[in-house]
């Protein structure tokens, strides 16, 4: 039978795959996964450092080319094969499996250490007030907040200031995570993403009035066509919308797969997509509005103040705020962004770690959200509340995205465009119910030029991490955190992938056979619709 939509308060019968009760909600979750902490802190950067506004142009053609079009493929996965990740692969192919288990151990990792950030944003908000840094921020937030060792190693002196506020965050997150998709994450985003939006929104317009704000936006919109010849700023920009959008995490192919039968993929994933690069826009306005300000103050360029990441967000930030006029509603909005979209990117992580084992192993909500939340939890208040926390966060973040994120969505493509040959087959499932009709130019998008950014994206980066140590940490360190992590991910995901299906999982179940032969019986004439 078709899986129905959920109503508010009807429970839900027992085996029933749990839907998003309106295309709305859907979206808005998609949202609050896509729009986390990188659009905020690293997408300004990345334009400004690539041909600032001639950025834009590389930026929309790796959103048109690359971004969207694997946005589909993940839709049309999770949506047909209505499964988490590993039990949508499954049911494509036998084979496929590993990949589903190597996109969860993938959200793994940067569930233990997003936490971190989202603790630190959450005190910021609160240093804002009080403005605790003093004048120097930069030393504030290693020795004074962080208490970072003098080098990188695994330790377990914990930090208060930093396991307090992290104890919150996994306490938030898994009180969502427990009450499912609709009570849980479909409301926590119905009101963190409106209020992310109006928080930031007031930033961007208290940020251009600072004083300074006309040389911050003009160095971010001003073009340098040059840059457009140097296939590095390609790269970076395809690379920055593979992040941005959610691609390859398994986020998409599991929220995919609690939308309606009936659904508009490609209508929702155009919202979706332009929703996401939107704000990325407005964020570059605020970030570099008040970066100008930073520069007027301390009679210096734009490009001396300039920065991204934990840079951008801990040390710049609290500088303007001690600054500016109206410095501490600045801050606690900033961070207060910051917690908000890291909370909504959090639990869309999370869900496709819940999503997993309770396919495989056949469990309820509740018992999956605590089995797997839970350890989750307490392995990343172990790690990252310590002095040596801030090591651990950067080299794990810098491994799993280049040579897990990218790595495997450059092996999902392979498998599935010229392993499989399925490309046709999820063109006419993504055209069923869509308001945009997709054909060949989406299958040569996703399988021409998805690969051939991807190869060249990893290869650069063997090539950088192989050539010098990474932040010049100790080679051991990065071996085991870095290098070894990223292996221990792929290996983990065979194992787990041999890990035997329940008979009570989600494999042969009668619903989803049902809802193949109603999904079978809706092709269109054509096998791929209008050309895209």
């Amino acid at each position: 039978m078709s899986t129905p939509s959920l109503k508010k308060g009807a429970p839900l019968a027992e085996g029933k795959r749990e839907t998003f009760s309106s295309r709305k909600l859907f979206i808005l979750s998609a949202i609050g996964s896509a729009v986390g902490l990188g659009n905020i802190w690293r997408f300004p950067y990345v334009a400004y450092e690539n041909g600032g506004g001639a950025f834009l142009i590389p930026y929309l053609v790796a959103i048109l080319c690359a971004g969207i079009p694997l946005l589909f493929l993940d839709y049309s996965i999770g949506h047909r094969y209505r499964g988490s990740a590993p039990l949508a692969y499954r049911r494509a192919s036998r084979k496929a499996e590993v990949l589903g288990w190597w996109q969860v151990l993938i959200c793994f990792i940067i569930a233990i250490y997003y936490a971190a950030i989202i603790a630190w944003a959450a005190m910021y908000c609160w240093f804002s007030i009080t403005k605790a840094w003093g004048d120097d921020a930069a030393t504030f937030f290693t020795e004074g907040f962080l208490q970072v060792a003098p080098e990188a190693g695994v330790s377990m002196d914990i930090v208060g200031g930093v396991f307090g506020p992290m104890l919150g965050v996994w306490l938030v997150a898994i009180i969502i995570m427990v009450a499912g998709v609709n009570k849980g994450i479909s409301r926590a985003n119905g009101i963190f993403m409106p209020l992310l939006i109006v928080m930031f929104l007031i930033l961007v317009v208290q940020s251009v009035f600072l004083p300074g704000a006309v040389d911050g936006l003009n160095a971010f919109f001003t073009p340098n066509f040059e840059a457009l010849s140097n296939p590095g700023v390609w790269a970076a920009a395809f690379g920055h919308i593979f992040f941005s959008l959610s691609i390859a995490f398994g986020i998409m192919v599991t929220y995919s797969s609690y939308m309606r039968r009936k659904s508009d993929l490609t209508g929702s994933g155009y919202v979706v997509a332009f929703a996401n690069s939107s704000f990325e826009l407005l964020a570059g306005i605020g970030v570099f509005a008040a970066l100008g300000f930073m520069a007027y103050n301390a009679n210096s360029a734009v490009a001396d103040v300039a920065t991204s990441g934990i840079g951008l967000a801990f040390i710049a930030f609290p500088t303007i705020v001690s600054a500016a006029p109206f410095g501490s509603v600045i801050g606690v909005l900033f961070f207060g962004s910051l917690v908000f979209a890291g909370i909504t990117s959090l639990i869309s992580i999370l869900e496709v770690i819940v999503a997993a084992f309770q396919d495989k192993l056949g469990w309820n909500r509740k018992a999956a959200t605590l089995v797997v939340t839970i350890p989750v939890a307490l392995i990343s208040m172990v790690l990252f509340p310590t002095t040596t926390g801030l090591y651990l966060l950067d080299t794990m973040d810098a491994f799993v995205n280049q040579f897990g994120i990218l790595a495997c969505a450059l092996v999902l493509i392979i498998v599935f465009g010229a392993g499989l040959g399925m490309l046709p087959r999820l063109a006419k499932h993504l055209n069923r119910h869509s308001s945009i009709k997709l054909g060949t130019g989406w299958m040569v998008l996703v399988g021409g030029i998805g690969p051939a950014a991807l190869g060249y994206m990893l290869i650069n980066e063997i090539q950088t991490k192989i050539s010098e140590p990474y932040s010049g940490y100790p080679v051991w360190f990065n071996g085991v955190f870095g290098w070894g992590m990223a292996g221990a991910l792929i290996v983990g995901a065979v194992l787990l992938s041999l890990v035997p299906w329940s008979k009570k999982s989600k494999l042969n179940d009668p619903e989803f056979a049902e809802h193949q032969k109603k999904v079978e019986a809706e092709e269109l004439p054509d096998p791929v619709g209008k050309e895209f």
